[in-house]
């Protein structure tokens, strides 16, 4: 049980109290005082270390399985002894065309929280250590804590979106640079693209649980917690549209670096085509020659070879400034 357990706490009027260490006790004093609440973090726990925990807590079944497989859509599901919430938090590194995702559960009670975080991109931590120095929040009970995870989870979101915005800049940049178009741009916009659909996978999907908490009537929700859960939600939005808008530039750049590599076929067929042209002339005139005639024209003439030689120079020349001067070469 240790090693699933992160941190075990009981708050008393939002500052972080001394209280029993086993979480079957600390949870019933926490009841009993009535202006106490248990924060307990698990970090990737079994089925039958869940289940233990989940019979002290009163969770539902259901939520306890999604809490254990993980890989959950984000939502929110409001059982009669507790309030299930489920959130993907997003990472990036810069330089990597990667975004990394992790998964948070909350179980919200009358007199606890219980986070269950799984992979490595979890802000919980410094999450916990920010709000106990912040007791005016935390005063405020389960709600309070179910708001800042959700806040933020969300503040996450922007700031990847940021660093995407910004590594995108550089690839119009880099697609639209004067000269040949890079080889490998399709490649790099795919791997963008890639990114923003596991962007929407965190970010759809949980417009609708938040605005839902925004509305109020959730239980163990507050209503002086709606105004701040409302303004989380509108984030979200604006992260919504963010990606939204990275999406269709991104569809437009390719579609650009697919014209481009599209005229640049195309000039090079015309080139290919030019300098097929130059050699067939040559061809030609020396094919005539090769042709085994008795009665040969120009054949005794002391000048006709190099005549046909600088008629082939003067033709070539001729159609060597004609493709120029329109653009083929």
């Amino acid at each position: 049980m240790s090693r699933m357990i992160v941190d075990c706490a009981t708050y008393r009027d939002g500052h972080r109290v001394e209280g029993p260490e086993d979480y079957s006790d600390a949870l019933a004093a926490a009841r009993a005082a009535g202006d106490s609440f248990l924060w307990i973090g698990l970090h990737e726990p079994t089925t039958a270390e869940l289940d233990l925990v989940s019979e002290e807590f009163g969770l539902h079944p259901l939520a306890v399985e999604d809490a254990v497989s993980a890989h959950q859509r984000p939502k929110l599901e409001a059982y009669q002894d507790s309030l299930f919430m489920a959130l993907k938090t997003v990472g990036h590194r810069d330089g990597t065309q990667a975004v990394s995702t992790g998964e948070i559960m909350i179980f919200v009670g009358d007199a606890f929280v219980m986070t269950v975080r799984h992979g490595a991109d979890s802000p919980l931590r410094e999450l916990r250590a920010q709000l106990e120095k912040q007791p005016e929040i935390l005063r405020h009970g389960p709600g309070a804590v179910l708001h800042s995870v959700c806040d933020t989870v969300v503040d996450g979101y922007l700031d990847v979106v940021v660093a995407l915005e910004g590594e995108l800049d550089e690839l119009e940049a880099d697609v639209f640079a004067p000269g040949r178009p890079s080889g490998d741009a399709a490649e790099r916009i795919y791997g963008y693209k890639r990114q923003l659909v596991t962007m929407r996978r965190a970010t759809g999907p949980l417009q609708e649980p938040l605005l839902r908490l925004g509305r109020g009537g959730e239980p163990f929700v507050t209503a002086e917690a709606l105004p701040y859960l409302r303004d989380v939600a509108d984030h979200l939005s604006r992260a919504n549209e963010q990606v939204d808008g990275m999406d269709r530039l991104l569809t437009d750049i390719l579609s650009a670096n697919l014209a481009q590599v599209s005229v640049q076929q195309n000039s090079d067929m015309r080139k290919i085509s030019a300098w097929a042209a130059l050699a067939a002339v040559p061809t030609l005139i020396a094919g005539v020659y090769g042709m085994n005639f008795e009665h040969m024209p120009e054949l005794h003439q002391r000048w006709g070879y190099p005549g046909v030689l600088l008629l082939m120079t003067v033709t070539c020349v001729v159609l060597h400034r004609v493709f120029k001067r329109s653009g083929w070469l």
